[in-house]
């Protein structure tokens, strides 16, 4: 219902701002602005963007296909357990939830949506049957949970996709940019969860985890702010990137070679669902875009990011962030809105322009946390949600400053 209320909301507050600047303005062109505006929306949404994106889609995710396949997710399932069983400490390590659970956070890792929502039900209802109040979350109801919507993922699959749809000259020179801010808020999220649910957080299993992968990432960004300009930043980032996706293609072929797994036929498999997926999408697309179509031609997101531009200028910030900030603010309540968002900012302000490589990485940081929690709390009865919710957001909060500063180190 809470979208149904955001997408209705779009409609009556455009349709109340054009009315007040046809009374007050004598600006009757708003009305066939947004009209022409709908009509371009969806005409977009469909030929522009959902159709070109069924080829980018069936290529990836036949590749993904592959490294299903070939045990990766078996493979990263068997490197974290140790670490999971120390921050999930209610669940027995031999309870069928731990391995739910790595599998739902592996094949999230490797972008592979598809089968990682099955996972995470799934993980769901067994900790469920730890849980001694089931209609209120327990602590590794929670932490799970926390976990999820800070959206963790190596390859930011769709967005790449979309960018390459809309002309990017490299779609993929987001990528370590994301994996930063999305890693960023990850490690937010364990933190504050673990202090609030009194983890040891010190034990040597977790600490050298956060401390190993919080090093290479502080080193990342001190080797590129401290002995690169923005142009070899760029440049860097640009084949870092690039080999970083190739590697992982090739290492997932010769893997699946080595398992005797005909590569061909899983990549055909695996690709069949591109089609669909980008079909499954184009009503989404149609309708949020149409939506925030309107919200533009009445003016009302030109108001809102120039009231985000006057508070930051007041706090004497640079506030070429501040149009990317939809993005951001759409992302905890609804992905395809963020997606829409997304893609509006970057056609508007260019793919390749700041905003648009911004709004990007704002879309990999974080996931959708209220939708996150709808569903799999309701999908096991919970109603009390006791904290989840607050450090949810504070996970969101924490990917959305580390993808602004990314984003002016990398491409400001």
């Amino acid at each position: 219902m809470a979208l149904t209320y955001l997408w209705t909301g779009f409609f009556i507050v455009g349709f109340i701002a054009a009315l007040a600047q046809w009374i007050f303005l004598g600006d009757g062109e708003v009305f066939k602005r947004i009209i022409d505006g709908t009509f371009d929306s969806a005409r977009v949404a469909v030929m522009e963007i959902a159709l070109p994106l069924a080829g980018v889609m069936t290529l990836w995710l036949g590749i993904l296909a592959i490294g299903e396949k070939a045990g990766a997710i078996d493979f990263i399932a068997k490197l974290i357990a140790p670490f999971f069983s120390r921050i999930f400490p209610e669940v027995p390590r031999d309870h069928p939830a731990t391995g739910h659970m790595v599998m739902n956070f592996s094949a999230n890792f490797l972008g592979l949506d598809n089968a990682a929502t099955p996972f995470g039900l799934k993980a769901m209802a067994s900790l469920q049957e730890l849980n001694p109040q089931k209609d209120t979350a327990s602590n590794a109801q929670i932490m799970f949970l926390v976990l999820q919507t800070s959206g963790l993922t190596l390859i930011p699959l769709s967005i790449m996709a979309q960018r390459a749809v809309l002309g990017a000259k490299d779609p993929s020179d987001i990528f370590i940019p994301t994996l930063i801010a999305t890693y960023v808020a990850t490690l937010v999220a364990l933190i504050t969860v673990s202090l609030k649910q009194r983890i040891n957080l010190f034990d040597k299993v977790i600490f050298g985890w956060m401390a190993g992968v919080t090093s290479v990432i502080v080193a990342i960004v001190w080797y590129f702010s401290v002995y690169l300009t923005k142009e070899e930043i760029q440049s860097v980032s640009k084949v870092a990137s690039n080999l970083i996706l190739l590697s992982i293609i090739v290492i997932f072929m010769v893997a699946a070679l080595r398992k005797r797994v005909n590569v061909y036929e899983a990549f055909i498999e695996g690709a069949k669902s591109g089609i669909q997926t980008s079909i499954t999408i184009i009503p989404y697309l149609v309708g949020m875009l149409v939506a925030i179509a309107v919200l533009r031609q009445s003016g009302v997101l030109g108001f809102i990011v120039q009231g985000f531009t006057w508070v930051f200028s007041q706090l004497g910030f640079n506030t070429d962030f501040t149009p990317a900030l939809p993005t951001a603010l759409m992302k905890p309540v609804s992905g395809s809105g963020a997606r829409a968002m997304m893609i509006d900012a970057m056609k508007t302000y260019g793919v390749d322009s700041f905003v648009g490589r911004l709004v990007s990485i704002l879309q990999g940081a974080t996931d959708t946390t209220f939708y996150i929690i709808a569903l799999y709390f309701g999908a096991v009865g919970i109603t009390r949600t006791r904290y989840a919710v607050t450090y949810g957001l504070i996970a969101d909060l924490a990917g959305v400053i580390a993808a602004v500063f990314v984003a002016y180190l990398f491409f400001h």
